[in-house]
């Protein structure tokens, strides 16, 4: 019966009205040869965390192998001196002080950390590196297994895996692109990377529900988001919400007609799974690690839904396959991830596409993990490599936060904050406040709250332009994304009022597009992460 009503609702979908679109990727101008951009925006890694160690696997017996290719290029990671010696060792982290220590497979599923906008700059101790495991540590899980590792302490926070573990990831950073050197904009969770995402700017609150424990004054009486607000009028949020002012990618990008949508886990209300949830409580189990059902839906990691112009309140579905992506659809742009693969199938594919995975495949630890997270970046690669529009599409993969995870490097600070909740160069102080960028309001010359770059985190591109085995130092951060696709589709127009794409790099050096490029596939198993071809 589930089955058959999953059915129906699909075939609602398709036999819906069609519209005829006015425009379709394939016929936009672009000044390079992606004609398709693909975004997969994961939870809460650092780039330690995931590639410390790249490319060097210790691969016991019983994980997948990894052996680089010859001539692959090293990245700023865990040398000698950091695994052995490293600044952690230090004893006002108590108990946790420890060494950066390798996580197998079993111990894939961990505890969530401290990843909150203070905690993360008190962890960088003025660029130290050394306080970790006192400000973002959490204990496990995963159990002690091996008996020397610092799991049940806050230690936990300097665990890492290798190519053993995060394998898919490994294997793509050897055929296509990868960068050591891409930040968050700011420190802080999940909503700020989001936002940073899609807009490059947290100033600007104009509404909000409960407390105000997820936002710092701006200096002009005004708000900066520092925390996790859930979506203002989103029928899945809770009492905390927010809505943001402002600009955002969607905006600019609907102004100039390119087609373009953001398709999260469990977005569609009227799904319901083999277990029988459905609505905002639709909820997942893990096959491999994960231990629980987690509600396939997470608000606050829906950016889009924080802007009255991109917002769907209600999660109204698109009419049809053939209008996801336009504007004047009651969707607004804002869809189920499950709709992203039928509307391309079908044959509509969105210039611009940003994919969250439900919430046990998103990577985000205490509710998923690099196992889980694989099976939906390989889903995606897979089934993107197999469109006859492989030649002109770019899949990038990045991530909202650190989750407070160790990383050794420093990035630059380009934006200073002095509020309360700052604590990078000093108590109260990230740098200079008075150099900071501006706010939404033109009256908010320097707003405050938004101290940058934050942690350092994964950034990958699989594309048949991009560079082979190749890793970028060039310093980029969220809000490059948004840059390339500004420069690539909107003629370099910017977002403006203080958004961080006006001083970011774009992600451009991680493609050639002066190379003859190959199609063939490059097909990964999704459980193991190895090739199959």
């Amino acid at each position: 019966m589930r089955q058959l009503l999953s059915l129906c609702l699909v075939a609602i979908i398709v036999a819906g009205p069609i519209s005829t679109p006015a425009a379709s990727a394939a016929t936009v101008k672009t000044t390079t040869p992606i004609q398709h951009i693909v975004i997969i925006f994961g939870e809460n890694q650092s780039f330690d965390h995931y590639f410390g160690t790249y490319p060097n696997a210790l691969n016991p017996a019983g994980e997948p192998p990894f052996t680089a290719l010859p001539n692959t290029p090293t990245v700023d990671g865990l040398s000698t001196a950091l695994l052995t010696r490293n600044p952690n060792l230090n004893s006002a982290n108590g108990a946790g002080a420890a060494n950066p220590f390798r996580l197998d497979r079993s111990q894939a599923y961990t505890q969530d950390m401290s990843h909150d906008y203070t905690p993360e700059q008190q962890a960088f101790d003025g660029g130290a590196m050394d306080l970790f495991p006192l400000n973002t540590g959490s204990a496990g899980p995963p159990p002690n297994q091996l008996g020397k590792q610092p799991v049940l302490t806050t230690g936990l926070v300097m665990g890492y895996y290798d190519g053993n573990s995060t394998t898919a990831l490994w294997n793509y950073a050897q055929h296509f692109a990868m960068s050591d050197n891409s930040y968050s904009s700011d420190f802080g969770p999940s909503t700020v990377g989001a936002i940073n995402l899609i807009s490059g700017q947290t100033n600007g609150v104009v509404k909000y529900t409960g407390g105000t424990g997820a936002y710092i004054g701006d200096g002009n009486g005004g708000l900066t988001v520092i925390g996790d607000p859930d979506p203002y009028g989103d029928v899945c949020s809770g009492s905390e919400t927010a809505q943001m002012g402002g600009q955002n990618i969607g905006d600019l990008l609907n102004a100039a007609g390119i087609t373009w949508g953001w398709f999260g886990g469990g977005f569609n209300l009227g799904t319901v799974n083999s277990n029988g949830t459905t609505g905002c409580n639709r909820s997942s189990s893990s096959p491999i690690v994960t231990g629980g059902p987690q509600n396939d839906y997470v608000p606050h990691h829906t950016p889009f839904q924080y802007y009255a112009s991109t917002s769907n309140p209600t999660h109204a579905r698109p009419k049809s396959l053939q209008t996801i992506g336009f504007s004047g659809d009651a969707a607004n742009h804002d869809y189920d991830v499950n709709d992203f693969f039928n509307a391309v199938s079908a044959g509509n594919f969105p210039a611009v596409s940003f994919l969250k995975a439900i919430a046990i495949q998103d990577a985000h630890p205490g509710n998923s993990d690099p196992l889980d997270e694989q099976q939906f970046v390989v889903k995606v690669a897979n089934f993107l490599q197999g469109l006859p529009s492989w030649s002109s599409t770019a899949l990038i993969v990045l991530y909202d936060d650190s989750d407070g995870w160790y990383d050794h490097q420093l990035g630059t600070i380009v934006n200073g904050s002095n509020t309360t909740a700052d604590a990078l160069t000093g108590p109260g102080n990230c740098g200079s406040g008075a150099n900071a960028l501006p706010g939404i309001n033109p009256a908010t010359l320097h707003a405050q709250g938004r101290c940058g770059y934050g942690p350092r985190q994964p950034l990958l591109v699989i594309s048949p332009w991009a560079q082979h085995n190749f890793v970028d130092h060039s310093v980029t951060d969220q809000s490059s994304v948004i840059r390339f696709i500004e420069d690539n589709w909107l003629g370099s127009q910017r977002i403006g009022q203080g958004s961080y794409d006006g001083v970011a790099d774009s992600i451009s050096s991680l493609f050639d597009f002066n190379q003859t490029i190959s199609t063939t596939p490059y097909i990964l198993n999704p459980s193991t992460g190895e090739p199959e071809n």
